[in-house]
Order: structure tokens, then sequence, then C-alpha cells
């Protein structure tokens, strides 16, 4: 009876102090990071409205704002594939490939800004340059981009009902629509109801991943609502990382700004490889070790980055159905400009 109540005791004890733990970690978890909201924020000149939602998201699936008509936002930003390609650089117009990879259109609107340099400020800003560029969507200027839709009736109808006025058709009105549908992809996770309380939301190797992402000196980056995405810092601040990306020194040709980039968001991490700007790392567990190194000067073991890679599991959530379904896109009329698909145009 004795031996009963003394491992009855024990038992107690040993729950206790896992409660307690758990309960401390919540609380140092708390000083980072912030469960995702229901909805993400929109600006006071583009608030979120069902149908503008509707018509951003024809737009992001529709490939005739492409000049080949087969490149959508859709293909570099496959929302089947948790917001990205899944390849090292997007293949684009002419079979063209940019420098840099695509990174997830997911959360996207929680970031401090947009592109691995930072060179659009909001989601407006960063759906106006992929349609335009040579190397992926190809359109010639804004003006042809509007011109094209004015010549699809149920277009013209829809821009009508969402934006009023006269001339609703306009590249930001288009660009509005498209960041209005973004800002509803996102994706919370187990980790969010983890951070609202529920301690049994992650599994015990999941905490202690969480718990050496905190100590080793991770989440003094990858931080806040997105794990990430909110300041910028030079790749390869204790060992330098092999590449030629010079990074944001490209936009403000300053000489601090070489080598530096916005810190990615680590929701739905495990979802969206390769990794970094140039996409070369294809594994999660490797990334984690690179990342330790180059960053932190940090030597992690392997069950040190097992851990790690486990806890960044945890920020996996799901793509919103409505989101991923493909909708109907309008017809085209005979005023419509053709696809231009010629390798030499």
């Amino acid at each position: 009876m004795k031996k009963l109540k003394f491992a009855l005791l024990s038992l107690a004890v040993a729950s206790t102090s896992v409660l307690a733990s758990d309960t401390e970690l919540l609380n140092q978890a708390k000083k980072y990071f912030k469960p995702l909201p229901k909805e993400m924020p929109a600006p006071k000149d583009n608030p979120t409205t069902p149908e503008k939602v509707k018509l951003g998201k024809k737009l992001y699936y529709d490939p005739r704002l492409s000049l080949s008509g087969i490149i959508s936002c859709n293909t570099c930003h496959n929302l089947a594939t948790f917001g990205v390609d899944n390849v090292e650089t997007a293949l684009g117009h002419q079979f063209k490939t940019g420098g840099r990879n695509s990174p997830t259109v997911l959360n996207a609107g929680f970031h401090t800004a947009q592109f691995w340099d930072g060179r659009a400020k909001t989601l407006e800003d960063q759906a106006k340059g992929p349609i335009l560029a040579h190397v992926e969507m190809a359109m010639p200027n804004p003006e042809f981009v509007v011109l094209k839709l004015k010549t699809i009736p149920g277009y013209v109808k829809e821009f009508k009902k969402v934006f009023g006025g006269k001339d609703p058709i306009t590249y930001d009105n288009v660009a509005k629509a498209i960041a209005a549908f973004e800002r509803t992809l996102t994706t919370p996770s187990r980790f969010d109801k983890f951070l609202k309380g529920d301690t049994n939301a992650l599994t015990k190797k999941e905490k202690e991943g969480l718990k050496l992402f905190i100590d080793k000196g991770c989440a003094t980056c990858h931080n806040g609502v997105a794990v990430g995405g909110e300041m910028f810092t030079k790749f390869g601040i204790v060992k330098p990382y092999p590449t030629a990306d010079l990074g944001k020194y490209k936009i403000t040709k300053k000489e601090e700004d070489k080598f530096v980039f916005k810190v990615p968001s680590l929701r739905n991490i495990a979802m969206t490889y390769p990794y970094f700007h140039d996409g070369a790392v294809w594994s999660l567990k490797d990334a984690v070790r690179i990342m330790a190194e180059t960053q932190l000067g940090v030597k992690l073991t392997s069950d040190e980055i097992n851990k790690i890679v486990a806890f960044l599991k945890s920020l996996t959530g799901e793509v919103p159905k409505s989101a991923r379904t493909m909708p109907i896109l309008p017809p085209s009329t005979e005023r419509t400009p053709k696809p231009k698909l010629k390798i030499h145009d």
C-alpha cells in the first residue's frame, strides 16, 4: 500500500513538473511569437470585401494576365503546393528564369515588406511587379493589361460592381483585387493553438524543438505572427554563405545592404522547399544546420536538428479550401489580344 501511495505521489509530482515546464515554455514563446489573427489587416484605401476577394481570386488564377496566356500568379505561387512552385527559380515567359526562389504567398500580408529584397512595401505593390517582369509574365505595360481586361465583358461587369466609377478597370485596381484575395490566405496551425494556451497542441519532441529554437537564438530573427518576415538581415553573419546575389544592395546601393535579405516566414516551411533566396537547399534539416552555422555560429547535433525540424513541422497549417479551388474565369472575346507564345517575338 505504501509503495502504491509513493508511486501515485511520484506520478503527481512528475505531472505537476510537466505542467509547470509547459507553462514556462508557453510564457517564453509568447515573448517572441503571436498567434495568427482571424483576419489579415487591410489598408484603409483597400478594405477587404467578399466581392473584391472573388474578383481577386479570378485574376490570381487567370493566365491571360501574362503575354503568353499560360502563366498566372498561381503558376509560381501554387496554392495546391502551399503558395510556391517547389523549384529553385521559377520558369517564366519564354522559359526564362529569375535569379531568386519564389517565396510563398501564404500569410505574406503579415510581412514588413514583399520580395526577398523588400522592394515592394505592400501586397498591392508586389502584385504589380510579376505581371510586367520580362522573366515572369512579361506584359509590356500596365495599359496593355487594362486594355486586355476591358475586352472581357465578365471582368468589365465585376470591376464595375467592386470598384464603381466610370472607369473601374485600372492597373491599381487589378493589384488591389489580387491583394484582397491574398489577405485571405492565412494558415493557422497547431502552434497557434499552443500560443493560445493549449499546451497539448504540440508533442514532447516539438516542444523540445521550440525550446531549442528559442534558446539557440533562431527566434531572434524568426519571430512575430509569421515566425519571420518582420526584418532584414545579412545572410552570412558569422560564416559566409556562397552566393553572388548581393540582396538588398541591388536596390539601395548601400554597402551595408550587401547580402542583406528579408528574413523569410517559417510558417508552412516544411512544404515550401527548396530553401533560401537561391532555392539551393532542398532538405529542411540541411537548411536548419546551415542557418545555425552561418547566422549564429552554432553547430547543432543531429538530435537538436531533428527536434527543431519537428517544431517547424508544427507550423504547417491548411490552405483555405475556398482559395485553392479553381475559379471559373470569364471568357475572352474576338477583341481580346491573342497570346504571344513564340520564343522570338
